[in-house]
């Protein structure tokens, strides 16, 4: 039986399904002159939120205003500048910072400890400003509903993905969460990724650890981030693994957004 032929779209009805550059036209050999400004306009903000400076001191305020006393770390990356040029640079605590967590581990009272959130800068600052704390909002709750403590909160300067997994094993926590500005895009300057990580120490794999990504305003929201979060570090802490071995089983209906191979900052 032949199937029916699928009725026709305008690329306006395309254009209205995705921010992607569909259907621009062309004036000439170029693109016309609406469309190479709108990309110029994208492409500066990309680079705008990849330069941004972080700002540790009202990160901080937040989570405290959400009853967390959070800590600055930082990498090894000296400035900005120095972090874009060398990424293993990022995924080191300086020594400054390798003290202070060494001191807070041996003195925290959680024992042991759940769950540790690091909220680094990455690629887009703009990104953990507009969202960290927000989403930090939502998920609280989930993980006390739980029974699961979130006993450390840092906020890192110049991190990379993996700086977590450093940040984790000095404190001595079950699983780490790094929230972290994912590289931007032209669509999507201010995107921010979750990775969580079971058993952190330094030298692990991507292969090692979950992403929930594309959280932002026009992705995926604080309501559902949150919801698959909690799922993740709940069951992960239940089966003792992240990575490739525990898939998004949550079933609450939202597309899949979960990867354990998602590009790292």
């Amino acid at each position: 039986m032949k199937m029916p032929a699928a009725p026709p779209r305008s690329l306006a009805y395309l254009r209205d399904l995705t921010p992607a550059r569909v259907g621009l036209g062309r004036a000439g050999a170029s693109l016309p002159t609406r469309a190479l400004l709108d990309f110029t306009l994208d492409h500066a903000r990309a680079r705008d939120a990849v330069h941004a400076a972080f700002d540790v001191p009202a990160l901080l305020a937040g989570v405290g205003n959400l009853g967390f006393q959070a800590l600055g770390v930082s990498s090894r990356a000296v400035d900005r500048k120095d972090y874009l040029r060398r990424p293993d640079l990022g995924r080191q605590l300086d020594q400054a910072s390798v003290q202070l967590l060494t001191d807070r581990g041996g003195s925290n009272a959680c024992s042991p400890c759940d769950v540790a959130v690091v909220i680094g800068d990455g690629l887009s600052p703009k990104a953990i400003h507009a969202h960290a704390v927000l989403l930090l909002r939502d998920l609280a709750p989930r993980l006390a509903a739980a029974k699961i403590e979130i006993c450390h909160v840092m906020v890192a300067s110049g991190a990379r993905v993996a700086l977590g997994d450093e940040i984790g094993a000095i404190l001595g926590a079950r699983m780490v969460v790094m929230l972290i500005g994912e590289r931007p895009g032209l669509s999507a300057p201010d995107s921010m990724g979750a990775y969580l990580t079971f058993a952190p120490k330094a030298g692990l794999t991507d292969a090692d650890r979950n992403c929930v990504s594309n959280i932002h305003r026009e992705g995926l929201s604080y309501d559902e981030a949150a919801f698959k979060i909690a799922w993740l570090i709940r069951e992960g802490l239940a089966r003792k693994v992240t990575g490739v071995a525990l898939k998004d089983e949550s079933g609450d209906g939202t597309s899949q957004r979960i990867a354990g191979n998602s590009a790292p900052v």
